[in-house]
This record gives structure tokens, sequence and C-alpha cells, in this order.
């Protein structure tokens, strides 16, 4: 593992630590004084008892309850789905979380023929396409495709995660 010169600097090394220390005779009599000098100059303290501590903590117990630092457990948060699709007339978001209605998730475009549209999802694993001029289904592609499809149609999958997964 070490070459011989290594092993050699490494030995002295260790009987250099093992060595006694000497210390001074009067080392603990100086540190002792010290101490109790310092001692005798600090102000004593002052004794409350335990109702303050305990109001603090009832104040902090009321803060958690007012304003919890965690987010609530029905807070859904948003997610954006985005095509680029330039010639569509009408691009909708159909997936297992909105019961494959393309009713319930229409997309907005923009000049440049992109289609967005906001989703709240809770967590969990979805399985979604977007619905070209109504008749023609497309996965995403800037996600994963679906391996699991039952119909027959592309989607794509999106993963959510959540508290505690």
């Amino acid at each position: 593992m070490f070459e011989h010169a290594d092993s050699e600097i490494i030995e002295r090394v260790i009987r250099q630590l093992r060595k006694p220390v000497a210390m001074d005779s009067g080392f603990d009599a100086r540190v002792m004084r010290e101490i109790a000098a310092d001692t005798e100059v600090s102000r004593p303290r002052l004794r409350l008892g335990r109702w303050p501590w305990l109001a603090a903590a009832a104040l902090f117990a009321a803060l958690l309850i007012a304003h919890p630092w965690s987010q609530r457990a029905d807070v859904r948060p948003d997610y954006q789905f985005v095509l680029v699709a330039p010639n569509a007339a009408s691009v909708a978001l159909v997936g297992d979380f909105n019961d494959w209605n393309p009713a319930r998730s229409p997309m907005r475009a923009t000049r440049a023929g992109i289609w967005a549209t906001v989703v709240p999802l809770a967590p969990g694993r979805y399985h979604y396409a977007f619905l070209v001029n109504g008749v023609e289904w497309r996965r995403d592609p800037a996600a994963p495709a679906a391996l699991d499809d039952d119909f027959g149609s592309p989607s794509s999958v999106v993963t959510v995660v959540g508290k505690g997964s």
C-alpha cells in the first residue's frame, strides 16, 4: 500500500505522537485560578421559572397553526403543457387527469403556433396527449412516451412528485 520511504515517514510520525507530553506542574492550578476568578466577576443569572418558556412555546404553536410552514395537502401545483403546432386550428390537452375530455383543457396559441395550457395536478403518474384539430392525437415530443397505451393512440407520461414521494 505504501512505498518504503512513505512507511518510514509514517512510523516516525507515529513514534512522535506516542511520546508523552511534559506538562507544567503548575498548569492545573493556574487554570483553576482563572476559572474561579471568571465566575466571581460574572453576574448572577436571572431565574424566571418555566412560565416564560411555556408562553414562548404557546406563541410558537399558535404561529404554526395560523401559518403552517408546509404547503396544504389540497393545494395542487400548476403544470404547463406546451405543443408546437403552427398549422393547427385548435389543440386540446387530454389525459387521465381530465377524463380525456378535450373541453376541460383547451390550449391557447401564440402567433408562432405554440400552444399552451396550465393544469393543476396532484402527485401521481398521468397519461396524456394533445388532440389537434379535434381528430389527430399527438404525444408530447418533450416527454416520455407511454408504454402501456390501452387504446392504440399515442400518449405521453408525466410524473408529479409530491410530499413523501
